[in-house]
């Protein structure tokens, strides 16, 4: 679809009228999906998709318009070409953008990631035997991803990589769960089998009565999706430099008062995976990996070139949100079987649900407990915990509470699919916090 993008994107630069500016991006993939209920396949399909999107500079105003376009060339030239008129007469009604970000013209890339995954043709034969004997739900998405942004000034990205994931839950008779997600690149059956097992195994412990324990501080172990979801909050008025300048940050206190965060903890982006292009929407590269917090010590914000402009911090060529792309949290040395004698009397955190900045300038956080969450007493399994409200900053989760981090982690995909599969995901470590406070 590369050379297709080429061909779409010829045909509309040579329209262009003098002063003109056009950026135009391509998204599209090749899936497979299959839905489980009850362990068993209830539907399946591939899916092919198509979209293309246009913005229009010209005079410091631009205006955006995105579609889902057929593969037919003559159609959709005919389509795109509508569009970008239309696009002409909405762009004197817009006022002027003093910050518009003009493209480039000497940067061009490109990067497949291929990688090793289950054929359409045995994907059911393989998933289905290990989920047998247990009430399972889940969709399960493999396939090829690709991605494309060009400029009429000679700017031309490329992105297409290959990753599955099997975002399931195990429920027990009496409606509770069990969940967790399998995924990558690269296809390993007996890592899937040791998967689905532990997660039989948390089932078992889900079956005990449930009990309700006082709201209070406790000794806290948040596994590697729990930390995935704390980490999304860094997306929002957190690591971000545009919203650390409007004074909305949740790591202002970093910035203007020099707190540091626990030396176990460090976070940067990472883009050597493979899950997620490097560049922006404005076709701007991004380095490999950045740092953003290392030791503890705040050491880059995300800055987009926006940013740059209105406020004078130099662009590392973040998206326009400034939000993380491919977060990669360090590795301690706590070994995973030792998570339960570590945590000795406490609360085991499988996953947690809807959080939200209760208190953004402090870094303060709420949410719920949910799916498998146990309470822990000389280090063995007691019983599951009715769900429950927490509330903290991240100063103390990932500072002053901090107590060890895994040596292992677990990628945590974007399984959205709501207007086709998402790149990227999250690298994160289990957590073990020395109190973690629990509301209602």
């Amino acid at each position: 679809m590369n050379e297709y993008f080429d061909k779409l994107n010829t045909s509309l630069f040579s329209l262009l009228n003098s002063g003109e500016i056009l950026k135009t991006g391509m998204w599209g993939e090749n899936s497979q999906f299959i839905r489980i209920n009850g362990a068993k396949v209830r539907q399946t399909g591939i899916v092919n998709d198509l979209s293309y999107s246009l913005t229009l500079i010209s005079n410091k105003r631009q205006t955006s318009y995105s579609l889902t376009i057929t593969g037919i060339l003559e159609t959709d030239k005919n389509k795109l070409i509508t569009i970008l008129n239309k696009l002409r007469k909405d762009i004197t009604q817009i006022p002027e953008d003093p910050f518009i970000v003009y493209p480039k013209s000497d940067e061009s890339s490109e990067e497949k990631f291929k990688g090793n995954l289950l054929s359409p043709d045995d994907a059911i034969d393989v998933l289905m035997p290990p989920i047998q004997g247990v009430d399972l739900t889940g969709l399960w998405a493999s396939g090829i991803i690709y991605t494309g942004v060009a400029n009429s000034k000679g700017q031309k990205h490329w992105f297409e990589t290959e990753s599955f994931s099997l975002d399931y839950s195990l429920i027990t008779k009496d409606k509770k769960m069990v969940k967790d997600c399998f995924a990558g690149t690269h296809w390993n059956q007996k890592n899937y089998e040791a998967y689905i097992s532990s997660s039989k195994e948390q089932l078992d412990l889900m079956d005990k009565a449930s009990i309700k324990i006082d709201p209070g501080k406790y000794k806290t172990y948040i596994a590697p999706a729990g930390v995935s979801d704390i980490i999304d909050m860094f997306s929002w008025g957190g690591i971000s430099e545009s919203s650390l300048q409007q004074k909305d940050s949740a790591l202002l206190k970093m910035r203007n008062e020099n707190i540091k965060l626990s030396p176990c903890f460090t976070l940067k982006e990472d883009f050597s995976n493979g899950m997620v292009p490097r560049f922006n929407d404005e076709g701007e590269i991004s380095p490999e990996t950045l740092p953003l917090i290392v030791g503890g010590t705040l050491e880059n914000t995300l800055v987009s070139t926006r940013t740059e402009k209105e406020y004078g911090i130099p662009s590392n060529f973040a998206d326009s949100n400034e939000g993380l792309r491919s977060p990669k949290i360090g590795l301690g040395n706590l070994e995973e079987k030792r998570i339960l004698e570590s945590i000795d009397t406490g609360v085991y955190l499988s996953n947690l649900h809807y959080l939200n900045w209760s208190d953004r300038l402090g870094g303060r956080i709420t949410g719920m407990t949910r799916y498998a969450c146990f309470y822990i007493e000389n280090g063995k399994i007691i019983a599951p915990i009715d769900n429950m409200r927490f509330d903290d900053t991240i100063y103390n989760i990932f500072g002053d509470e901090l107590n060890a981090v895994t040596n292992f982690n677990q990628l945590i995909p974007d399984i959205g699919t709501y207007d086709g599969r998402n790149f990227g995901g999250n690298y994160c470590p289990g957590i073990l916090l020395n109190n973690f406070t629990l509301t209602l």
